[in-house]
């Protein structure tokens, strides 16, 4: 039986893709269907053992066979910073591990939903990323943050959250943070339903009713 080496662990990614899921993801079903040798999967390696220089990494694994829902294969790059696995061991990976798939020239990626990412930026408040508050009051205004080079754009959203037990002058000190808007709605979703909203938008969360209502 092929067993990890010693000191090498998987990581099971499906519990960071619950915790995550706007911006952690994972292979569709018909691609990890449609795997055949020659192909190749990423999962994330883990050393319990010794002291590597970075304790895990997304490796790439070439695929001999698959059996039973498992990939058997060879690691297919060389590990930056573990010393207890190295290019071309024989590993065993089951499915539900891969978070990514390739496909060889003869063997053509299937057709799968297009799937929507949320990296454009935007400004939030702390306590909202920090699961402290929901997204209380959020507006999108014409982006003014977007800077050349930038691979991300600046979306024009702006989120504020509330903390009750914060004083009001408090709350008007809050940390904001400029990032991707999946990073918010990985804490609070709850207003996904707007984010194609137009510049010059305004909302605001109503308690009595659990929605999002528009502000003039």
């Amino acid at each position: 039986m092929i067993e990890l080496p010693e000191g090498i662990e998987l990581e099971d990614p499906r519990p960071i893709v619950a915790d995550a899921p706007y911006t952690f993801f994972m292979p569709f079903e018909a691609e990890l269907a449609a795997l055949k040798p020659l192909d190749g999967i990423k999962a994330i390696f883990r050393q319990t053992a010794g002291e590597p220089k970075y304790s895990a990494e997304r490796m790439w694994v070439l695929i001999e066979a698959i059996e039973d829902g498992d990939v058997i294969g060879t690691l297919d790059n060389e590990p930056a910073g573990m010393d207890r696995i190295k290019l071309g061991d024989r590993v065993r990976i089951p499915l539900t591990h891969a978070i990514s798939t390739a496909f060889h020239k003869d063997n053509p990626r299937p057709q799968v939903p297009v799937r929507r990412e949320y990296w454009d930026r935007c400004f939030v408040d702390d306590c909202v990323l920090e699961g402290r508050s929901h997204v209380d009051y959020l507006y999108r205004e014409v982006p003014d943050m977007t800077r050349e080079g930038d691979k991300y754009p600046d979306s024009g959203w702006r989120i504020r959250g509330t903390e009750v037990a914060v004083e009001d002058d408090e709350k008007n000190g809050r940390d904001a943070h400029y990032i991707a808007i999946g990073k918010v709605l990985n804490a609070d979703d709850r207003w996904i339903d707007l984010i194609d909203a137009p510049y010059d938008s305004h909302f605001g969360w109503r308690e009595e009713e659990s929605c999002y209502v528009e502000l003039e």
